[in-house]
């Protein structure tokens, strides 16, 4: 190892090096500005307005609220550093929410945490970063870190109830090597240990749980508030074709839901397909839920091709387990993923992360967005 190397991997000393951090004034991001400040660096806190939070949306389970602005601007003026904040509400509505609520009305359960990363923290941020002439951005995600040779690996977080790498699968190579993570290698507990040590007045501040422009969770009161003609009654049918039932909207379902369908059969109905053309929803017994093989496109790989010959674990939802499977490359954009065993719930809109374990842990090897 380089002894010469600061604590971010940079041949500078930490008084001569200028980081920004993505600050959005939970714990997380808080300390990891407490972190740098307190190693010496020269650290711009960074916080983004994304959405116009109205008094029914602002809320502690959510990120980058009104609240959260202000809680990053006390924690900056604790640690006595710069602190911005970007108005980019355009970009927010352009980029994430008119693409959730067109994925939705396409069929698909999105997840707006991946696009925003991809739009507009890791893409407008990152530029902004450079503007500034900062040597890396620093930000509070649970994923490691680590350089090897010119290039920058993703892996998995230690603390596993906390990783987040399937939220940045689509990050670029080029911002994976401005990009830090320092909380990697930390459980959360650690983390807020820390803030407490810092007297951050965020140490015990809530997670933000909920989609941050999404009050209470409640996605098809958004949909219904930007586009109020989706809200429109359709047919359920069975797996045969027949008519046994109506929605009041396709944007009420997802792949695998059982709530809501109001139709008794013998045995409990689970949403198996959404046909967004015909507005109607397939329905049909859990035992028909299952996928062994699945179809991705606009795939981004942070690895080689020769890395995918032997069989790898992929992720296809947030919360999901690591399950084997077998990458069969179709294009330069499309892949078909062979799971060893069938997983229920798989829906197009969502995500599919590719890993590979080594001595390091479980390196991502990017991923692609479900097609079906």
């Amino acid at each position: 190892m380089n002894n010469d190397l600061n604590s971010i991997g940079l041949n500078k000393k930490p008084s001569d090096t200028t980081v920004v951090v993505a600050m959005s004034g939970g714990v997380d991001s808080s300390t990891v500005a407490g972190i740098m400040k307190k190693e010496g660096y020269k650290v711009i806190g960074i916080t983004l307005k994304l959405y116009d939070d109205g008094k029914n949306v602002a809320s502690s389970k959510q990120c980058c609220s009104g609240q959260d602005i202000m809680d990053a601007k006390r924690v900056a003026n604790k640690l006595g550093i710069k602190h911005k904040i970007l108005y980019y509400q355009s970009k927010f509505r352009q980029g994430v929410i008119d693409s959730f609520i067109d994925s939705y009305l396409n069929g698909e359960t999105p997840i707006p945490c991946v696009q925003c990363n991809q739009t507009v923290k890791f893409k407008d941020l990152f530029e902004v970063s450079k503007e500034l002439k900062a040597d890396a951005m620093i930000t509070g995600h649970y994923v490691k870190s680590i350089i090897s040779g010119n290039e920058t690996k993703m892996y998995r977080g230690i603390d596993e109830s906390r990783d987040q790498s399937y939220f940045l699968f689509n990050t670029t190579q080029d911002q994976l090597n401005y990009l830090r993570f320092p909380l990697g290698g930390m459980l959360k507990n650690e983390t807020r240990e820390i803030a407490k040590q810092l007297e951050l007045n965020v140490a015990d501040k809530p997670d933000s749980q909920d989609i941050c422009f999404v009050p209470n969770g409640d996605y098809a009161s958004v949909i219904n508030k930007f586009r109020p003609e989706s809200l429109k009654k359709g047919n359920i049918k069975d797996l045969e074709g027949k008519v046994i039932g109506v929605h009041d909207g396709i944007i009420n379902f997802t792949i695998g839901q059982r709530k809501g369908i109001k139709v008794s059969d013998k045995d409990p109905l689970y949403v198996i397909k959404i046909n967004p053309d015909k507005n109607e929803i397939i329905v049909g017994p859990k035992n028909k839920l299952g996928k062994k093989i699945i179809s991705l496109n606009n795939l981004n790989l942070l690895a080689n091709r020769g890395e995918f010959d032997e069989n790898i674990f992929v992720k296809v939802r947030s919360t999901g387990k690591l399950l084997d499977a077998k990458i069969e490359f179709k294009d330069k954009n499309k892949a078909d993923v062979n799971l060893k065993i069938s997983e229920d719930g798989i829906s197009p809109g969502q995500a599919c992360v590719f890993y590979k374990k080594d001595e390091l842990g479980y390196k991502v090897l990017g991923g692609g967005w479900i097609n079906s």
